[in-house]
């Protein structure tokens, strides 16, 4: 999806669906109420009657209307929860109830965007690209380990396949221990050795953990990073790229896929460097994968941003043959 209001409208109407469940929910319990329990219908068209009376006198008679409305309504909404608990339902069976108590599932809370509005926007992404058809075929159920060979690797001193399971014990710890330990993964290797299979294994358990996940590719990175940035410049207000960005710092993880397929520049180099220095300050988690080797990520990323990987990522290092080139032979 680009990124541009589009994304943003996509979200706010995802508020209004939920909005609309709310409704729908809440009028169905009334109904069941209504039927069960006719003198709470009753009380409801009184409260309603008098309210109406008591605005058309306001516009006749001015604010002096008003006096005694409160402890009109008050009493019998007291007498609308009598009923509803002397005929077995909770007495707050009437009342709306939301997706997300915070916000009343509006997205906004105290004039900021609430908290689910990130995941909002990481769930729009997911649903408007292939990743969530990719997580169904590309998890740790499915991951094969025959396709690491078993004889020893003389860099490693152990087989690829060791590594390999090796890796995924240390990525299932990562994941048990995701909200008392929390961590970071830097997944490093030649093309082809899994590690996108790999980065999209752990999305998936996140996500089956009901966190907040945002996926992106070192490309798409650099697309928010420029909508953020450039984007109010250019267009006056631009909220899909703030939210996008916020999502960034702010997510349960961040994914970022194949780091070194990008253009960079000291930009990006800059506000990549912000995006996982703030992450680690706000004790987030954040993945990255990439071919690159570790002098490689030293020489282009700058020490600053080397320095935060080597001191806050747990190092993993995939080797073997590309699987991809396997399959086809297969």
């Amino acid at each position: 999806m680009p990124l541009n209001n589009t994304l943003y409208e996509a979200v706010m109407r995802h508020y209004d669906r939920l909005q609309a469940e709310d409704r729908r929910d809440r009028d169905a319990r009334l109904e069941e109420i209504r039927s069960r329990v006719p003198e709470y219908a009753r009380v409801e068209s009184e409260i309603a009657r008098i309210c109406a009376d008591a605005a058309r006198q306001r516009v006749l008679k001015g604010s002096d209307a008003l006096s005694g409305l409160k402890a009109r309504t008050d009493a019998l909404l007291s007498r609308q929860e009598a009923l509803l608990l002397e005929n077995g339902f909770p007495k707050d069976h009437a009342d709306m109830r939301y997706h997300c108590p915070l916000c009343r599932d509006t997205g906004w809370h105290d004039g900021k965007k609430c908290r689910c509005f990130q995941a909002a926007v990481s769930a729009e992404l997911a649903l408007h690209s292939d990743l969530e058809a990719i997580l169904e075929k590309e998890n740790f159920r499915t991951f094969d380990l025959t396709y690491y060979p078993e004889e020893k690797d003389p860099k490693l001193g152990i087989s690829p396949r060791r590594n390999m399971e090796d890796i995924l014990k240390r990525c299932r710890d990562y994941l048990r221990h995701f909200d008392d330990q929390p961590s970071n993964l830097f997944i490093y290797g030649k093309t082809g050795v899994g590690k996108t299979f790999l980065t999209h294994c752990i999305a998936r358990a996140l996500l089956d953990q009901s966190r907040t996940v945002l996926y992106v590719t070192a490309f798409e990175l650099i697309e928010i990073f420029e909508a953020h940035t450039f984007g109010a410049e250019k267009d006056g207000d631009d909220p899909a790229g703030d939210s996008l960005f916020e999502a960034l710092l702010d997510c349960d993880a961040l994914i970022i896929d194949d780091l070194g397929t990008e253009l960079t520049n000291t930009f990006t180099v800059s506000q990549l460097f912000l995006c996982i220095n703030e992450r680690q300050l706000r004790g987030k988690s954040t993945i990255i994968s990439t071919n690159l080797s570790l002098e490689e990520v030293q020489d282009i990323y700058s020490e600053r941003v080397f320095a935060r990987i080597i001191s806050y990522y747990d190092i993993l290092l995939i080797a073997g043959d590309d699987i991809r080139v396997k399959k086809a032979l297969s």
